[in-house]
């Protein structure tokens, strides 16, 4: 099947964004996007590959060592 394509409305909605930072992506070259005549549609399989690509993991921390009690 093929992938769906998204409207920048829908991208932004999935991304939690607003409209602009979506356009400013395109603008950019930041995500891959599909020109259909003047409309941008961007692949739902894009979209999932930008979220994965920009996903900052959290630091893994150690016990503090303060030495042995006395």
């Amino acid at each position: 099947m093929a992938d769906r394509l998204l409207t920048v409305d829908e991208a932004a909605e999935r991304l939690g964004t607003g409209v602009r930072f979506v356009r400013r992506l395109v603008a950019e070259r930041r995500i891959a996007f599909v020109k259909v005549g003047r409309h941008v549609r961007i692949a739902d399989s894009a979209l999932t590959a930008y979220i994965d690509a920009h996903t900052v993991q959290p630091a893994r921390r150690g016990r503090p060592s303060y030495g042995r009690a006395a």
